[in-house]
């Protein structure tokens, strides 16, 4: 049911994307007006989690660990599971954005015969995970054509690397492909695991849906339904420049493809997407674990009064005298 509204909210979208792309006059609000409001709330939104999180105060060292920290001289160090500077810190960072180590050690649970719990590797979703966003990268870059004039060799090299296996299998891109087959198989997974469905939200499901229909119109116009290359690239080049105009060669199918993609960057910074940015701002991820070896003084702290034990016994005096708690003052 949840999957089932994402899927109609996307729809609904594409629908109306589709039939303003029939109306002339509808054309460049998709074309223009709605990609540069797209591109403004995802700046904005964007700056504004960023400073939310940096504003956001981190009174203690709260690295997850899971290696042997820096310690006697006889124990073997793990710095990247336990970093104890800024350097091996920033290349734990590195590590998962790249490389996603912590989805790598990932497990699952399942209860066995002996009703005995027992933990089972997980590399599947990791696998996929990583093709996804290499393929999200790669397609991304190699877009890059149709912004720049003359394009870099650096881009048509990734193209050309790209499109390496088209003399096996006939045009076809390898990251169409796989960026494709991990979709679906995330999508998959959402639907088939009871558990993972369980715990899903529409808002889980909106993403997948919006980078299916992404994928599946620029799949459907580099391999079905061709449009003129020329006139999106007048298009493309007329918005980085901030001289826009729609040509008549930009056919419906590039306008709803367009449109999708300005749909899911007005949403990214409102949705879980936002990651992109906040691994980099994690405290579990970013900070040393040198709390044994440094003292670090929370710098939020703010001046408070205290009341002192001498200044307590001094108001308390004669009541502790009574009691026999201290001497009389001779």
């Amino acid at each position: 049911m949840k999957a089932f509204k994402a899927l109609v909210i996307v729809g609904v979208l594409a629908g109306v994307a589709t039939v303003a792309a029939g109306v002339p006059a509808f054309r460049p609000v998709l074309g223009i007006w709605l990609p540069y409001a797209a591109a403004a709330l995802f700046l904005a939104g964007m700056v504004r989690r960023v400073v939310c999180w940096g504003r956001s105060p981190v009174p203690f060292r709260i690295p997850t660990v899971c290696g042997q920290q820096r310690s006697l001289p006889f124990l073997p160090h793990q710095p990247l599971e336990s970093p104890y500077t800024g350097w091996q810190a920033a290349a734990r960072v590195a590590g998962e954005v790249l490389l996603f180590r912590s989805l790598f050690r990932n497990t699952r649970t399942e209860l066995t015969r002996k009703k005995r719990l027992a933990y089972l590797p997980s590399k599947l979703l990791w696998a996929a995970a990583l093709a996804f966003h290499a393929s999200l990268a790669v397609i991304v870059f190699r877009h890059l054509r149709f912004f720049l004039e003359p394009v870099p060799s650096c881009v048509r090299f990734v193209e050309r690397m790209d499109g390496l296996f088209q003399v096996l299998v006939p045009a076809v891109m390898v990251t169409d492909a796989v960026i494709l087959l991990a979709l679906l198989y995330l999508l998959g997974r959402r639907l088939l695991d009871l558990r993972l469905r369980y715990l899903s939200l529409p808002a889980d499901y909106v993403p997948l849906f919006l980078l299916l229909g992404i994928v599946g119109t620029g799949i459907a116009m580099r391999y079905i339904w061709k449009v003129d290359l020329i006139a999106v690239k007048e298009l493309a080049v007329g918005l980085a420049t901030f001289h826009p105009a729609v040509p008549d060669g930009t056919g419906a199918l590039f306008l709803v493809h367009l449109a999708l993609v300005s749909v899911l960057f007005a949403y990214f910074p409102f949705s879980k997407l936002v990651h992109m940015g906040g691994v980099f701002l994690s405290p579990t991820r970013n900070l040393a674990n040198n709390s044994r070896a440094r003292r670090h003084v929370n710098p939020w702290n703010r001046p408070v009064d205290v009341h002192t034990y001498e200044e307590w016994e001094e108001e308390f005096r004669d009541k502790l005298v009574a009691c026999g708690l201290l001497p009389e003052e001779e």
